[in-house]
């Protein structure tokens, strides 16, 4: 008896520590519900509790999941945010989105190239700062209104946002790199702008692609058969031909959705289907995010680090609530949308990884830069969410 007790954790089953895992996110809900601190950022503190950066109590060979865990989680996340975004309510607030997501993409990225470039003068690292700082994080917005049952217009321009943000995102940051490139007299321009525009015109082929016979197929089993296997299947499958492809698979799947949710006749059963099937896949995912956070990268950040926090902060505010000013949106999206936008993760740090690739002289500013603002802006961010909703009156 001893033995089993004494055991290294890493050498218990790897069904015990994911049946361990989903218990985990049972109590972070739990936590939540009583303290009003959202699950994403609960599951995120226990992540890196539990990570190397304090405990350790997590097996080193868990992080090998991380990917994968990834990958299902954001396909779900990117197929679900398809229905919000280009569903059957794209007719009411479609042009609010795009003009909202349009305004806190060039206010994000023209606030921070302006501040940093003043604050420090290194234009290559204000462009390529202003290039990343419009990558949001849609896993752990989509979270916190699930989790609170969030209903009302701002979450639903909310959805919109955060469904098309990063397509915008990656075609300027494509441009951004490309400059920063040529000044530095590197780089083929027309080979970099070209993979950044196959990156977004190949994932919304490859989800139109995927969505018609999705769309057919939907609904035509009989009600109370498997269809959840049907769906997972389809929204698998683009998600791995994307990876296949190089294009970003989270955009992929989002068109997917928006392609069911228009084209499908009984267009809510693989929406219900996924979004039950996705919550052990996001536990996984959050908790696995905060293991990989280091904290000790914080002391990285600087006082670059907090200027990028703050001008990205502020650039997204005015930004998402000037623009949803200028869409006429109701007033209580233009008072919170911008604020709703802060968390950051996964997009930004696949971008700032680029840098390192393409500018390594340039990354080993950027790199530490973003893994430590990720920190502060994926904990606070789905607070302050949680908390503009509440005073929107949407939960």
């Amino acid at each position: 008896m001893d033995e089993v007790f004494n055991k290294p954790l890493m050498e218990y089953p790897e069904l015990l520590v994911l049946g361990t895992l989903m218990l985990v996110g049972w109590f972070a809900h739990a936590i939540g519900s009583y303290t009003h601190v959202p699950r994403v950022t609960v599951l995120l503190v226990l992540g890196i509790v539990a990570g190397p950066s304090a405990l350790n109590l997590i097996p080193s060979e868990a992080a090998i999941w991380f990917p994968h865990a990834t990958h299902i989680a954001l396909a779900m996340v990117g197929f679900l945010l398809g229905e919000s975004f280009a569903g059957r309510e794209l007719k009411k607030s479609g042009r609010t989105v795009i003009v909202v997501s349009l305004g806190e993409t060039l206010g994000a990225a023209v606030t921070v190239f302006t501040v940093v470039m003043l604050i420090q003068g290194d234009l290559i690292i204000a462009l390529l700062l202003a290039g990343i700082a419009p990558a949001s994080a849609p896993a752990a917005t989509l979270d916190v209104i699930r989790e609170n049952h969030a209903k009302g217009p701002l979450s639903k321009i909310l959805l919109g946002v955060v469904a098309i943000d990063d397509a915008w995102g990656i075609i300027l940051f494509s441009l951004l790199l490309v400059s920063a490139e040529m000044i530095v007299g590197k780089g083929t321009p027309l080979l970099e702008i070209a993979l950044g525009l196959w990156d977004v015109v190949g994932a919304v082929l490859l989800g139109i692609i995927v969505g018609f016979p999705m769309a057919w197929c939907t609904g035509r089993i009989k009600k109370g058969e498997p269809s959840l296997l049907e769906a997972a299947g389809f929204v698998f499958i683009c998600g791995g031909l994307a990876l296949v492809i190089n294009v970003s698979y989270l955009l992929a799947c989002i068109v997917l959705g928006a392609t069911v949710a228009n084209r499908a006749k009984h267009y809510t059963r693989p929406f219900r289907d996924i979004r039950g099937a996705s919550e052990p896949f996001l536990v996984i995912f959050f908790l696995l995010a905060g293991y990989e956070f280091d904290i000790t990268a914080l002391k990285s950040l600087g006082v670059l680090g907090i200027v990028y926090i703050l001008s990205r902060s502020i650039g997204l505010i005015i930004g998402g609530g000037l623009s949803a000013k200028l869409s006429n949106a109701p007033s209580v999206v233009q008072s919170h949308v911008g604020w709703c936008l802060l968390p950051q993760a996964g997009v930004a740090l696949g971008l700032a990884l680029l840098v390192s690739e393409r500018l390594p002289k340039a990354g080993e500013t950027i790199l530490p830069l973003i893994i430590a603002s990720t920190v502060v802006f994926e904990i606070i961010g789905p607070f302050i969410t949680r908390r503009q909703l509440r005073k929107a009156g949407e939960l």
